[in-house]
């Protein structure tokens, strides 16, 4: 299974994310990002994959857990 990683210090508050992805993330009131959901399925991880890479700073990343291998 894919988790979802986010560098807090990096967000910029930016959102692409969110338009891509609204059951994944969110941003909080400081305007940084909020994982919803950090376990990602298979069917849904080209979809948040897609959402991730719209981050102009780069502060998400998809990556498997490892789990299972």
């Amino acid at each position: 299974m894919a988790v979802v990683k986010a560098d807090l210090q990096a967000c910029q508050g930016y959102a692409n994310c969110v338009i891509g992805a609204d059951d994944v993330f969110d941003i909080d009131d400081d305007g940084v990002v909020v994982v919803l959901k950090a376990e990602i399925p298979e069917p849904d991880r080209r979809r948040v994959e897609d959402a991730a890479r719209t981050c102009p700073v780069s502060a998400l990343v998809i990556a498997d857990d490892g789990a299972g291998e």
